[in-house]
C-alpha cells in the first residue's frame, strides 16, 4: 500500500480509502455482501488475485475480517467497526457522485452485468406479496444472445437468471441497456420513462402495479443533479433511446 509520506489524518485515511478498487470493495461489504464470488461482481473489471490482494491488505488494517461460515468451506467478508465508520464516507463520496458528476453515459460505463447485479441486490420482493414472479428483462440494443434475462422472485428474495427459468412470465420489461440506467440510477424519473416509452412494462396487472416498487432503483437516485449536460439535465429531462 502506497503512502503519502504525512502523519497527517487525512493522509493516513486516504492511503487506505483510496487505493484502487478499495471504495467499491467497501460499498458492497456495507450493503451486505460477504462472499468472493459476489464481491468479484461489483469490481468486475479487478482480477481475483488483485481481490484478493484488496481484501487482505483491508484486513491487515483491521477494515475487514474474514469469518468461516457454520456450512460450506469459503470464508465470507465482513466490516470490523472501523469499517463500518467507512460507511458513511462511502455513502457520502456517491451523494456527492449523483450531485456533481452524472453526465452522459459512454460506451465503456454502460455494463449490463453490473446493472443487473444492482436490480437483483435492491429489489424488493415483497412488491409482490407472496407470489412466485417471474420478470423478464429484455435489453432491444444488446446482442440476441446477451439480450434477455429472468429475475425469479419467491421465498423473500430476488434471483438473476441468465437461462429462461421455464416458467410462465408474470412482466416483460423491454428496454435498452442505456435507458434502464438512466431511469435506475435516477436521471430519469420512473413514471416520465414510462410516459415516454424509454421502458414498456407489460404483463399482469397486479405485476405491472407492483414493478416500480420492486425496482426499487439506486438509494441516490433521489439525490438532484446540479451538474449540466450541454443545455440540459437528465433530472430533468430523459433522453431518447440509442
Amino acid at each position: 500500500m502506497k503512502t503519502y509520506g504525512q502523519f497527517c489524518p487525512v493522509a493516513k485515511a486516504a492511503e487506505v480509502f483510496c487505493e484502487r478498487w478499495t471504495a467499491l470493495i467497501l460499498r458492497d461489504l456495507g450493503l451486505g455482501v460477504s462472499r468472493f464470488a459476489q464481491l468479484q461482481r461489483g469490481v468486475p473489471q479487478a482480477s481475483p488475485a488483485l481481490l484478493a490482494r484488496r481484501l487482505k491488505q483491508l484486513e491487515a488494517e483491521g477494515i475487514v475480517e474474514r469469518r468461516r461460515p457454520e456450512q460450506g468451506r469459503s470464508w465470507t467478508y465482513h466490516l470490523t467497526p472501523a469499517g463500518q465508520d467507512f460507511v458513511p464516507v462511502v455513502a457520502a463520496l456517491g451523494e456527492w457522485g449523483q450531485r456533481w458528476s452524472r453526465r452522459d453515459l459512454v460506451s465503456h460505463e454502460m455494463n449490463a452485468g453490473l446493472l443487473l447485479w444492482a436490480m437483483e441486490r435492491g429489489a424488493l420482493p415483497d412488491a409482490f406479496g407472496d407470489r412466485r414472479t417471474v420478470v423478464k428483462m429484455t435489453f432491444k440494443d444488446r446482442p440476441a444472445n446477451k439480450r434477455h434475462y429472468w429475475f425469479v422472485v419467491e421465498k423473500g428474495r430476488t434471483e438473476l437468471c441468465i437461462d429462461d427459468p421455464g416458467s410462465p412470465v408474470d412482466l416483460y420489461i423491454a428496454t435498452t441497456l442505456r435507458d434502464m440506467i438512466y431511469v435506475w440510477r435516477g436521471d430519469v424519473p420512473l413514471a416520465r420513462g414510462l410516459n415516454h416509452g424509454l421502458l414498456e412494462v407489460l404483463g399482469e396487472a397486479w405485476a405491472v402495479r407492483a414493478f416500480p416498487r420492486w425496482l426499487a432503483r439506486s438509494k441516490y437516485a433521489k439525490v438532484r443533479s446540479v451538474r449540466r449536460s450541454g443545455s440540459q439535465t437528465h433530472s430533468t429531462t430523459p433522453r431518447a433511446s440509442a
